[in-house]
Formats: structure tokens, C-alpha cells, sequence
């Protein structure tokens, strides 16, 4: 399979009200164009054989004797396309007319899943010629052959256990208890919507809404597909409003009064992983909610992703909602804080400044937590530690942000410090090995920490999620502190937050915040090179922190495979980073990753901002001595 995305069409053709023979070509040839572009599962709106403003028409039996020729026209001109199809018909069972989605595949009709809610109201009134469906799977007897007649039942696809479909037809999404509901704890992961729904002012937008709550709440696919030009418009219009949805968020949409075929790839695997994280284990429970399953045959055919995979999962894509998640995630880094240091009656908070990224947004969320408590910004004690690699810009940046910030400024230089305690352990000044960097990096947590017993106060942590999950951190150094504030926030936010910092506050600290955005990430822990400049970038050595974000967000939140994880990678930078390059910081990031567990076995207390933590009392439980070879090898790297 397509690393677990499933193509699907919500396809809307021009009908004719009441010739159903037209519409079976219309639909056919539809089918055809669509199962050609590698769409597997193709829906069609209600009643689109007949044309669901048919009226009193429905009684008529020449019109029900078209329709089932109708279906038939289209199973047999169908028989060489794979994908799963769903049009709808009004159906006879037992003397009863259903308003009904007929499913087909390869030729074959599969099922037939009545309407259970018929609306009683407007100009249509269903109930005046429809018999609502009940629950429960009986028989019906369609172009000769004897298939399953119901609402519960599940399409499964031959091979693919996480390929589960389902059928609720219009007004079924709109009542309290949907169909859906009961098919998705069944183990249905994409429900499909045969729909008819009427355009009126201010519909589209609650329409919309419903089918991405609906997915949400499911954890499913949703594919809806509306009536659109040929519907009669006696009394009312149809727009061909089509929606394609995945757990909350709309894959793609039509624009309204423009029929056509509308694509989209649902993310199966996506969907299993979200599903196995419900503690209780509410989908999938078939012997509590049992349907019938019917197998069918999924369309192989290779295709390419349309739809977009961001570069940077935890940032937002833009708009009005950047500025108001970036204030959100601001004041919930401050209110953690602020809740930890009135709980503790800390006089002062103590932090290192480096000059860099992760410092300058802790002293931004400091900030704003003594502005909550109505603390005096003058008991954050801001502390400059240079060393053997910090450099003019670094140093420069560091006290005018703290100045400009209100904090009061503490310089300690500790290369006289280090050398003293390299003549203790006997290492070689000159030896610019581990022990040499590490050695800074625990010098400078040992002064932080007995700043803040001297004043009374807490050390605030700077290190961000990037860095823990690739270990890039000195054990009982850089990343130790007594409240960690950027501990679930990864490189690529970081950035973000502090340019919304920059961009809100302005004037001389949002240029001194620009600077540090532009300023090469680097622990500074090697000297200078010969200009004076950063010689130690961090991301020539470990990687670009985009990719291991990108990385970090699919492994973890949604545990994809490595293989899937560098097809995502390199559908989202094509054109910045090739396989190549993929692959080898892959490697590195998986590595690390299990490697450095034990660093994150012991972090300090942090707040939880987005849905990724690697806190060990938050949402990621991982032994320090797990094993990388499997996720190596499946990438073809033998560890």
C-alpha cells in the first residue's frame, strides 16, 4: 500500500431528475476517470442514479425497474476498475422502498446500506416515500443476485486490516446518535456520506463543522459527498459541497456550485496509532457492536500525495491562529512557572543566558511569570557565564536582552574556574575533547544552582525538546535545572515564539531578539574561530534541528514506521534536503535517540505545552536501554 494512505473521491456529476440510465453513464464514466488517477474508494451523493428530487416519482415502478438496469449498466462497465464505490438508489426490500447506498467493486455489487433518519421536514419530506432502515444485516435480492442489506456493515479490504469502511447516508450525520458512531466502534476507520443537503446561507460553514467533528471525535476518515448541478431547483438549490476529512482537519474541499471530482489521502496508519492510544480501547470492539463484513478488492495503483505534508509540524501553518497559538503557548510556559514558584516561595529565579535561542525565550517566560505573580523583574537573576567559546555577538546579545528585559545582570567568567579544575581531573587544556566542553557546561550549572540557594530562589532551565530527544545535553549539566520551561518545546517553535516576541515587542529588544534568531545555533563550548566568529555549529554536527523535528513529531506522536517517516520527508522538503542527506540525519536522530534515553529518564519538571512530551511522568515511557537496531535496519543501516 501507499505507506498507509488511502485515496479517496467524493465525486459529484451533473445528473438528470428521473433518468436514471443517463446518470449510470455519467457515474461510469466518472469511476473510470477516477480509478484511473489511483483512487481507491469513490463516493457518489444520494440517490444520484435517480436523482434525489424525484418526488412522488419514486412510486412510479418504471422508475424503480430504471434504476436497478441502471446499476446494473454500472457494476458491468465497471468490472476492471479496483476501487470501492458507493452511488445511490432508491432500493425495494420486501415491498419497502429505502433510500439506499449500494456498494460496488470490480463489477460485483457488495452490499446495500439503507438510510436509517429520514428528515420530515422541508419540501422533500423522505418519509412521504422511504422506509427508514433498522439495524442489523438482512438480504435483498439486486440484478439477480442475493447480497447483504443493512446498516452495519463494514467493507473491509482484502490484505489491509486497517482498511474499514462504513456508510451513513445525509441526514445520518446530522441526528444525535450517528450511525457512524456505532460502525467506527465496530473498527470502521473511514466512514463515507452519501449526501443531498440543500444550500442555504451560513450552511456550508456548519456543515463543514459537523464532518470535522465528526472525524475527530471518531478518529476516522469522513469522505462527503453532495448533490450538485441537476438536482431540480423547484424550490431549492444544491451546491456539490464535497468535504474530505482525517481526525479534525479537512484534507480537501470543493468549492461550492462547481461539480467535479475531489481527492484526497486519508492516513490509515495515522488513524491506527491514534486509535491504540485510547486507554480503554473503545474502537474496534466488534463482538459488543457486530457487523458484517464484506471484503472487497483494493485498487494497488501507485499514487502521489496531494495533499500537503508541512515542513514544520509544531509550528502553524500561518494566518490569524500563529500569533494566538504563540501568545497560548507563552502564557502557559509563564503560568507553569508561576504556579512552581509561588508553591516553592521562591524569592528570585536564577537562569544561565547564553546569547542563543533557548535562553533568550526562558528570560521572555520568566518575564511574563513575575509579571503574573507581580514580582519585581529585578529578582530574575539573569546570569552571563562566558567561557572559552563565547563570542563578542553572544556576549553583546546576553546583557542587552537581560537590560531591556528589566532582570538584573550577573557575569560570571568561568574559564579561570575550569582551568582550575582541569589541573584537578588532569586534563589537558589543549585537548578540546567531551571532557573539555561538558566540563564548562557542569561549571556553569553548579553556579546557577548555588546562585539560586544564595538568593533564595529556583533555576530555571533553558534546554528545549529538540535537544532532549537527541541527547544533546550535558548529563548533570545544561540539562538539569528545578523547572524546565522550553522541556516540550522543539527548536523550530522555539524560533517561532521568539519572533512573535520580537514582532509584538519591537523597538530595541525586538532587534536585539532578531539578532539572536540569526545568530548560528551553537553551545559555544570551542573556541572561536580565527574571525572571532561561532566555530561549533550545532546543526553541522547532529543535523538540521527541521528535519529531526520532523523526525521527532511522526515517531513519537504517531509512532510511523522509519520507512514511512523518509517518505513524508522527503515529500515535505523536496527541493531543500534529497534522500541522501534524508537518511543520513535519519540515522543519526535514531541513534540518539534510543541512545540518550537516560538523560531524559531524569529531566526536571517542565510544562506540557503541545502533544509531545518526553518527560518520564508525561506521555513517553521508553527504557534507557532499549535497542535502535530494528528501526536501523528497516532503513537498510546496520547499527
Amino acid at each position: 500500500m501507499n505507506y498507509g494512505f488511502v485515496k479517496v473521491c467524493a465525486a459529484t456529476a451533473a445528473i438528470s431528475v428521473a433518468d436514471p440510465m443517463t446518470n449510470a453513464k455519467a457515474i461510469s464514466d466518472c469511476i473510470a476517470e477516477a480509478d484511473g488517477k489511483g483512487a481507491q474508494i469513490i463516493v457518489f451523493p444520494e440517490l444520484s442514479v435517480s436523482g434525489y428530487t424525484c418526488g412522488d416519482l419514486f412510486n412510479q415502478t418504471t422508475l424503480i425497474r430504471g434504476v436497478e438496469d441502471a446499476i446494473a449498466y454500472i457494476a458491468e462497465s465497471t468490472r476492471t476498475a479496483k476501487a470501492l464505490c458507493f452511488v445511490g438508489a432508491p432500493i425495494v426490500m420486501q415491498g419497502r422502498l429505502y433510500n439506499c447506498a449500494v456498494a460496488i467493486n470490480k463489477g460485483k455489487i457488495l452490499g446495500v446500506v439503507p438510510k436509517i433518519n429520514l428528515p420530515n421536514y422541508g419540501e422533500f419530506y423522505e418519509r412521504r416515500h422511504f422506509y427508514p432502515g433498522g439495524e442489523g444485516v438482512d438480504e435483498v435480492v439486486i440484478c439477480g443476485k442475493k447480497v447483504p442489506f443493512g446498516p452495519d456493515i463494514i467493507f473491509r479490504a482484502e490484505g489491509y486490516e486497517d482498511i474499514c469502511v462504513a456508510c451513513e447516508i445525509c441526514e445520518d450525520l446530522w441526528v444525535a446518535e450517528s450511525p457512524a458512531v456505532r460502525h467506527a466502534k465496530a473498527g470502521a476507520d473511514i466512514i463515507v456520506n452519501l449526501s443531498c443537503s440543500d444550500e442555504v446561507v451560513g450552511k456550508a460553514e456548519y456543515r463543514r463543522d459537523l464532518v470535522k467533528i465528526q472525524s475527530a471525535k471518531l478518529l476516522c476518515g469522513y469522505v462527503y459527498c453532495d448533490a450538485g448541478d441537476g438536482e431540480s431547483t423547484t424550490d431549492m438549490v444544491f451546491a456539490g459541497h464535497n468535504l474530505i476529512c482525517e481526525n479534525g482537519s479537512v484534507i480537501a474541499e470543493s468549492k461550492l456550485f462547481e461539480n467535479g471530482l475531489l481527492y484526497g489521502e486519508i492516513d490509515v496508519d495515522r488513524l491506527a496509532a491514534e486509535r491504540r492510544r485510547t486507554a480503554d480501547n473503545f474502537f474496534a470492539d466488534s463482538r459488543k457492536y457486530p457487523h458484517t463484513c464484506v471484503s472487497f478488492t483494493l485498487n494497488d495503483k501507485k499514487f502521489a500525495l496531494s495533499r500537503k505534508i508541512p515542513r514544520y509540524p509544531f509550528v502553524p501553518d500561518g494566518g490569524d491562529e500563529i500569533n494566538a497559538r504563540a501568545k497560548l503557548i507563552l502564557t502557559m510556559q509563564a503560568k507553569g512557572l508561576a504556579k512552581r514558584i509561588a508553591h516553592a516561595k521562591a524569592k528570585t529565579a536564577v537562569l544561565g543566558i547564553s546569547g542563543g535561542l533557548d535562553s533568550a525565550l526562558a528570560l521572555l517566560v520568566v518575564r511574563r511569570a513575575f509579571i503574573l505573580l507581580g514580582k519585581p523583574l529585578e529578582d530574575i537573576i539573569a546570569v552571563t557565564m562566558p567561557g572559552f567559546g563565547t563570542t563578542s555577538r553572544t556576549r553583546d546579545n546576553s546583557v542587552k536582552l537581560i537590560a531591556l528585559t528589566g532582570a538584573t545582570c550577573r557575569t560570571v567568567d568561568i574559564t579561570q574556574s575550569v582551568k582550575m579544575h582541569f589541573n584537578d581531573i588532569g586534563q589537558d587544556e589543549n585537548a578540546h575533547d567531551v571532557t573539555y566542553e561538558n566540563a564548562q557546561a557542569r561549571m556553569r550549572t553548579m553556579i546557577l544552582m548555588d546562585i539560586a540557594n544564595k538568593t533564595g530562589g529556583l533555576v530555571v532551565g533553558t534546554g528545549d525538546l529538540s535537544e532532549l530527544a537527541l541527547g544533546w545535553a550535558t548529563y548533570n549539566g545544561d540539562h538539569m535545572s528545578m523547572y524546565g520551561v522550553n522541556c516540550s518545546v522543539p527548536k523550530t517553535l522555539v524560533k517561532y515564539l521568539i519572533n512573535y516576541e520580537a514582532e509584538s515587542i519591537g523597538g530595541e529588544c525586538g532587534e536585539v531578539l532578531k539578532d539572536i534568531l540569526g545568530t548560528e545555533i551553537s553551545p559555544e563550548l570551542l573556541p572561536p574561530d580565527k574571525s572571532g566568529k561561532i566555530a561549533q555549529k550545532t546543526e553541522d554536527i547532529i543535523g538540521p534541528y527541521a528535519l529531526h523535528d520532523f523526525f521527532l513529531y511522526y515517531c513519537t506522536r504517531w509512532g510511523f514506521s522509519p520507512d514511512k517517516i523518509r517518505y513524508l520527508a522527503g515529500v515535505a522538503f523536496k527541493g531543500v534536503y534529497d534522500d541522501g542527506e534524508i537518511l543520513k540525519w535519519m540515522k543519526k536522530f535514531y541513534s540518539r535517540f534510543f541512545s540518550q534515553q537516560f538523560k531524559r529518564s531524569c529531566i526536571p519538571d517542565g510544562v506540557k505545552v503541545g502533544t509531545i512530551t518526553l518527560s518520564p511522568r508525561g506521555d513517553w515511557r521508553m527504557p534507557s536501554d532499549a535497542v535502535a537496531a530494528l528501526w536501523l535496519s528497516e532503513l537498510g543501516i546496520e547499527q
